[in-house]
């Protein structure tokens, strides 16, 4: 398995699949199975029963999780859905990079 390059609170844009197209912020990553909760996008029902943490029952509707390898990292600076890169600043800091246009998304 390759190393996961989208983060909790990345804007991610679905490549692939019924929601393709589709824009959400990451609300959970699974690391060691490669998999994204994405806020708006995979929504599935499900039948809760009352319980302490939710006393209402009913039928709900919940995110639940995507491959990483179906979305791509929206770049703050251009908007374009865009692989994402590793470079390092002259201070030796590690950082992420929008291959499309070559900005700094944010240091690791």
């Amino acid at each position: 398995m390759g190393k996961m390059r989208i983060r909790k609170g990345d804007r991610v844009r679905v490549i692939s699949g019924k929601d393709k197209g589709k824009e959400g912020k990451v609300l959970r990553s699974i690391p060691d199975r490669e998999l994204l909760v994405i806020e708006g996008v995979n929504m599935a029902t499900r039948h809760v029963k009352p319980s302490q943490k939710n006393p209402k029952s009913g039928i709900v509707k919940q995110e639940v999780p995507v491959y990483a390898c179906k979305v791509m990292l929206v770049c703050p600076s251009c908007g374009a859905a865009t692989r994402v890169g590793r470079g390092f600043l002259d201070s030796g800091k590690k950082v992420r990079l929008c291959k499309a246009c070559g900005e700094i998304v944010d240091q690791v």
